[in-house]
């Protein structure tokens, strides 16, 4: 097992959705299936087990643009994605993803890319490069 050294476009981050469609590019591309929107299957990917993490201990992660990224998984796609977990009834701990909204509301919540970045944090086999 080495190192791997990948790189993530932030530029071609817009919103939720673009950033999997990133990721799925750079993490995915020799695999015949793709991650879905799914901050779950992100941290189950960055353990390495498949895509291009796959026989490598350890991955140097270089997220150029970043602060475009920052700002495209910001309080408003944040606000979206909380919002769209309430519209339907369906699995999400409602009462959970209100106050997670409130919090977002007030300007102490977590964004998208806070949480995206918290996952990141938690792989120390993940060293990440930002510029």
């Amino acid at each position: 097992m080495h190192s791997l050294s990948l790189t993530l476009e932030g530029r071609a981050v817009h919103d939720i959705a673009s950033f999997y469609a990133e990721i799925n590019r750079v993490f995915m591309s020799d695999e015949d299936w793709h991650l879905g929107p799914s901050l779950d299957a992100l941290d189950d990917m960055l353990y390495g087990a498949y895509g291009a993490l796959a026989g490598h201990a350890h991955v140097h992660l270089h997220w150029k643009d970043i602060a475009h990224s920052r700002q495209a998984l910001g309080v408003t796609a944040t606000r979206a994605w909380l919002q769209a977990k309430l519209d339907p009834p369906g699995p999400f701990n409602r009462a959970h993803v209100s106050a997670q909204l409130q919090a977002l509301e007030r300007g102490d919540g977590q964004t998208y890319f806070d949480i995206v970045m918290q996952i990141i944090a938690a792989h120390p086999n993940v060293t990440l490069l930002t510029r």
